[in-house]
């Protein structure tokens, strides 16, 4: 694979939110970065997904965007400011903060709990309640149920939507998300993962997320940078392009096998172009008629609505020959149908429960639109690729440009 370097610079994200200059942090005793001379620009109201293995400094680049950690060099800037030397404190007010252990105040009610910086910031009290009434209402939580229990009352799932809530409660621009589903059983992970894309589609905060899980990325990302050790940037782009090509074996090792067919969870039934002359008859269709179709066609199946348009059986030669049952009843049942709005990675998986190995697809009533088959993602799959790759190859094409061009600047006139 090429080897290909793609660490992002503010003048690579348009409308950067958040962006780290050359930020580096080397702790005390220590001679070897934790995060080294790191350069990256978060995209406003974008969700920038940092994943990578275990140790190679994602938290600490998280805790370094909001100071809980110092910065040992490099700049910070936060909507055209650089906040490198302001005071830490009023930089936190402005980002919402949510961990993995939550960090729920024991002997507080949930209502302080969510309270908490808009207290800080000097909101009233009538302010108060009526934010945190809004924000639990907003995280399917009933305010009154809720806001005077306390923690040790809550499940694990109602205590990290807390925490969200908490992290949103003074409408910050900006959340810090370290690993905030990664205790959670895989149920009400999906299902917290779910609602706070929803969440997102409404706010459209800024949001950086950690995780070490590379389909927990892809699920959550607009946007993954994939660190290495010392926070190096491997690859940093979407997890469409990441998925269809990656830059090195480094970024394809860590996403592991099947990354390909991940990519097809980005594309949808209804972007796509149905077979249009699969072999489709009705249940009145005369038989030597139904015959003269399914031989005019190279295909093995055919398929037949019923009376209303909607897919009923599959048949095949064999099912044809048999003249002594009606078209309604030979073949097989269509069991297996997606609507325009599936991704290709359901129309996969309806194909594989297919008789005929096709994916048919259906309007909101049930009725016939199309046909899809393997052939058809097979080609979507290698565009994906083919794009990805002349993204990547226009990327090293400017970059040997740009360096061309500065080597010509610091030549002696």
């Amino acid at each position: 694979m090429t080897e290909l370097q793609t660490a992002p610079t503010a003048t690579d994200t348009p409308g950067a939110m958040i962006e780290l200059h050359g930020v580096g942090k080397i702790y005390p005793g220590s001679s070897v970065p934790a995060v080294a001379d790191l350069d990256l620009a978060i995209p406003e109201g974008e969700i920038l997904v940092l994943v990578g293995p275990s140790g190679c400094g994602k938290s600490t680049t998280l805790r370094l965007i909001n100071r809980m950690i110092e910065p040992t060099s490099g700049r910070i800037v936060f909507d055209g400011e650089d906040v490198t030397a302001v005071n830490p404190d009023h930089l936190r007010r402005r980002i919402g903060y949510v961990i993995q252990q939550i960090g729920l105040f024991p002997h507080q009610t949930i209502a302080e709990n969510i309270g908490t910086v808009p207290r800080l910031v000097g909101w009233d009290k009538a302010r108060i309640a009526a934010r945190v009434d809004e924000l639990l209402d907003l995280t399917g939580l009933d305010p009154v149920q809720f806001r005077d229990r306390y923690p040790k009352e809550l499940s694990g799932g109602q205590a990290q939507r807390v925490g969200v809530a908490r992290a949103l409660a003074a409408d910050p621009p900006v959340l810090l998300m370290d690993e905030p589903f990664g205790a959670i059983d895989p149920i009400t992970r999906d299902r917290l993962q779910n609602e706070f894309l929803r969440l997102q589609g409404d706010l459209k905060k800024t949001i950086v997320f950690v995780t070490h899980d590379i389909d927990e990325a892809i699920k959550m990302g607009d946007r993954i940078a994939i660190l290495g050790e010392q926070s190096v940037i491997r690859q940093y782009d979407t997890p469409e392009r990441i998925l269809a090509y990656p830059v090195d074996e480094f970024v394809s090792d860590f996403i592991g096998a099947g990354s390909t067919l991940k990519g097809l969870n980005f594309e949808r039934v209804r972007d796509l172009e149905l077979i249009s002359d699969f072999p489709v008859v009705d249940v009145d269709t005369a038989r030597d008629e139904a015959q003269r179709r399914f031989d005019a066609s190279p295909e093995k199946w055919m398929l037949v609505l019923d009376s209303v348009g909607r897919p009923h059986r599959w048949v095949n030669a064999g099912h044809l020959a048999d003249a002594s049952h009606p078209l309604a009843e030979v073949g097989a049942a269509v069991n297996s149908t997606v609507m325009p709005n599936a991704t290709l990675h359901d129309a996969l998986e309806e194909m594989l429960l297919s008789n005929a190995g096709c994916a048919v697809v259906v309007d909101e009533r049930n009725r016939y639109q199309g046909v899809l088959d393997i052939e058809v993602l097979a080609d979507v799959l290698k565009q994906l690729r083919q794009q990805a790759k002349k993204h990547y190859d226009d990327l090293a094409q400017l970059d040997a440009v740009d360096q061309e061009a500065q080597l010509q600047d610091a030549e002696p006139q």
